[in-house]
């Protein structure tokens, strides 16, 4: 295709037009049969460096290409649910946040802040100068970056006063991060309809728990202090910190000054020398940005190192909702879906492209989707006795295996549903699809479970937690999902549209008896990695095109 001066090419259900140009290829689908576009399909700029023109990239545009031509024939209407569709929009939001075991913070590091910052901006551009002789930037625009989040709104932390912060909050640093959220998201909202919305979050976690400190409650109780079984990770005292975080705002580079280009990177390792990059034996995490002013998706680029202090660490990519509860987050937030997805009608799109994959426990959430309902179906109110957060995950990584199987029927959730609405019982072990269930484990404040039943870890979340990890099986494959291992994993970069919300509709997940059916309505949509237990290991990917499709009722 690269030098190609054809200037159509017909496709079965539309027209593809194809402009050779040096700033990159725009390619222009118009539909035969319909004056309508059935889905936001947005006009697709792709660069067109030597560096990127390879076999992986040629996947990816034909993935695009077929996606597109699926719209077209579907005739469903989609909107979308995000400020952000597709990833496009020139002045970026963004935000990061920090996590400890239990999703709290528990202690702020010296000289860091509250660990919740971010990189807001809005573009103004002036006319181009006039010619001048040796002037090689008189002929291309001029583009200005104002920044709406400083440097000293980052930098606020316990006991730093700001406009709107509730004196109650002042000096706890779980109560204050959550303030700084919302602060954060006032000077970073962009009035929209439905609902003005704030930013895409990042987000880590560090999965150590010192059980002596007693900082984690047990299902949303406090619990004294206790003997580690060895269940999580610990060095001593002070295991449980916050990361450095290192901001680079996003800035104009290259020769015409159209390239975006911002960073957050940092450590968990306190001591880590992170002058020169990524240290030795040190964890590491980083996300970068980069996007042409006018062109194309953000592509956000990750990378994830687990150590020896820190072998059990998280970074993901969010989109949460802009009002409410997040996934796991028991205190207002702010995020990109100005639209909450609920099943089943909703799809998410993206293009995935993983480098490297973090190791054999890395446990690399094509899709992770989280919400929060009560036992009796009604919806979480911050009661963490008695709200119940849940979790549906797509695991990729080959090495990842079923622990659901019909010697362990503990690990599986008590029924499959097919998506003819056909339920299969896991007892039934010629028809029930274990090797589709990584695990699945149930809230520890159900009263009627169905034995036999494995309670989820009781302290990696402030309320009690149900969670469903899925795998890679045929039984997804309606969905858009992966049906084989090794599908979108390192070296197979795909632009994904999974029918999550389809998918989601039909998967268990526990009510008391009697219930009436809670509404799962979707408030965190995620992707990214867990490096679960394992030192020394890197994973490194790159996401763009995010987007969250609603359809149209």
């Amino acid at each position: 295709m690269v030098g190609c001066d054809c200037e159509r090419l017909l496709a079965v259900t539309g027209t593809v037009r194809l402009l050779n140009r040096n700033v990159g290829f725009l390619l222009v689908f118009s539909a035969m049969f319909s004056k309508e576009i059935p889905a936001p399909i947005p006009v697709i700029t792709l660069p067109t460096f030597p560096a990127f023109w390879n076999r992986s990239f040629l996947f990816v545009l034909l993935d695009l290409l077929v996606l597109a031509m699926a719209h077209f024939a579907s005739g469903v209407k989609y909107i979308s649910a995000l400020g952000d569709p597709g990833m496009r929009r020139d002045g970026l939001r963004l935000a990061i946040e920090s996590w400890n075991q239990c999703n709290e913070v528990g202690e702020e590091i010296p000289q860091m802040g509250s660990p919740r910052a971010a990189d807001c901006f809005d573009i103004y551009k002036a006319s181009p100068q006039v010619k001048e002789n040796n002037c090689s930037l008189c002929n291309f625009p001029t583009y200005t970056l104002v920044h709406r989040v400083t440097e000293d709104d980052n930098k606020l932390g316990s006991g730093d006063t700001f406009l709107g912060i509730n004196p109650n909050a002042l000096h706890n640093a779980d109560f204050y991060a959550a303030e700084k959220e919302l602060y954060l998201g006032s000077k970073c909202e962009v009035e929209d309809i439905p609902n003005p919305w704030q930013f895409w979050m990042i987000m880590l976690k560090n999965g150590n728990m010192d059980t002596l400190a007693a900082k984690c409650p047990q299902n949303g109780h406090k619990v004294g202090p206790f003997a580690s079984d060895g269940t999580f990770p610990c060095f001593g005292i002070g295991c449980m910190n916050q990361p450095l975080i290192y901001h680079n705002y996003t800035i104009l580079q290259g020769p015409t000054r159209t390239m975006l280009r911002g960073r957050f990177f940092g450590s968990w390792d306190l001591d880590a020398d992170l002058s020169s990059g990524l240290e030795q034996n040190k964890s590491y995490y980083s996300v970068t940005w980069q996007k042409e002013i006018g062109k194309g998706s953000w592509v956000f680029h990750h990378i994830l190192r687990t150590s020896i202090k820190y072998p059990w660490l998280m970074l993901y990519f969010r989109s949460d909702a802009t009002i409410g509860f997040s996934g796991g987050y028991h205190y207002p937030t702010r995020g990109m879906s100005k639209i909450i997805p609920e099943s089943p009608n909703f799809k998410v799109r993206f293009t995935l492209n993983i480098l490297k994959g973090g190791g054999p426990s890395s446990q690399f959430y094509l899709i992770d989707i989280g919400s929060c309902w009560k036992n009796n179906g009604q919806a979480c109110d911050g009661d963490v006795n008695s709200d119940v957060t849940r979790y549906s995950e797509m695991i990729i990584n080959p090495n990842t295996t079923a622990w659901c199987q019909a010697n362990k029927l503990n690990l599986c959730p008590p029924y499959h549903t097919f998506p003819n609405g056909t339920q299969v019982h896991r007892n039934d072990t010629a028809h029930f699809p274990y090797a589709a269930y990584h695990l699945y484990c149930s809230p520890g404040n159900g009263d009627h479970l169905e034995a036999p039943y494995t309670l989820c870890d009781p302290y990696s979340n402030p309320q009690p937690q149900e969670i469903l990890q899925i795998l890679p099986h045929p039984v997804w494959g309606e969905y858009g999902y992966p049906t084989k291992q090794g599908d979108g994993w390192i070296g197979n970069p795909k632009t994904w549209e999974l029918d999550v919300g389809r998918l989601s509709d039909s998967l268990y997940f526990y009510q008391d008896p009697g219930a009436f059916p809670a509404r799962r309505q979707w408030t965190s949509v995620d992707l990214g990695t867990e490096i679960f237990k394992d030192p020394e290991q890197v994973a490194e990917w790159t996401v763009s095109d995010f987007d969250i499709l609603i359809s149209k009722q």
